[in-house]
């Protein structure tokens, strides 16, 4: 993932007072998430919640630990941003913030600053940057590849995701554009066991039997 800033050439100016390094806060909070995901444990607890979320007791059994020891653990996620708990009665149940993980890195993502002429558009400032692979599919270029890094690209401009191709966003004033390819999470895995034909003559045998 790579964040740029990028500004048009006639508020360079305003670029510079505007322009501001990633907030130490939050640096802090990604090295709180990163102590907190250090701890085989709490990487077994997230492994846990990722699957289905669950209350306290039954976290603390599939583990093969006590309630004290898992709510000590459970703490540390949650002040890291990793979970959430959710109440219901006396029971808490926990669940994953899944997308916190992904923006987990955005501090440590390279700024690069450059200036552009205005109506420059976002595809152009890219090439300026890095090495950009382009796809033409259906008669429109997509970014596949950016310095040999294969994969889908999604671009925020101001914070906010933009619905049109990078060749087709123009760039009017100044703006931080975060680029970000999408990495391959696995987000359910299926163990998944074909009956195999044997077994379904078996089963016929067995209910013409019943009859």
């Amino acid at each position: 993932m790579a964040t740029n800033s990028v500004s048009s050439k006639g508020t360079a100016q305003k670029s510079k007072k505007s322009g501001r390094a990633p907030k130490e806060e939050s640096q802090t909070e990604s090295t709180q998430m990163f102590a907190a995901v250090s701890s085989q444990m709490r990487q077994k607890i997230l492994q846990i919640l990722a699957e289905e979320d669950m209350h306290i007791s039954a976290i603390a059994r599939n583990l093969g630990i006590s309630v004290p020891v898992a709510s000590k653990h459970i703490k540390v996620l949650e002040d890291a941003d990793l979970i959430e708990r959710k109440i219901y009665g006396k029971t808490h149940v926990f669940s994953l913030k899944k997308k916190n993980f992904t923006g987990a890195f955005d501090p440590f993502a390279p700024v690069k600053r450059l200036e552009v002429d205005k109506g420059t558009t976002l595809m152009e400032a890219f090439k300026t940057v890095s090495v950009v692979e382009v796809k033409n599919i259906d008669g429109k270029d997509f970014i596949v590849a950016a310095d040999g890094e294969e994969g889908f690209y999604l671009y925020e401009v101001n914070g906010k995701l933009i619905d049109k191709r990078a060749e087709d966003f123009i760039l009017e004033e100044d703006a931080v554009v975060e680029w970000k390819r999408l990495e391959p999470v696995t987000k359910k895995k299926l163990i998944v066991s074909v009956k195999k034909d044997d077994d379904k003559e078996k089963r016929k045998g067995y209910y013409e039997s019943l009859i």
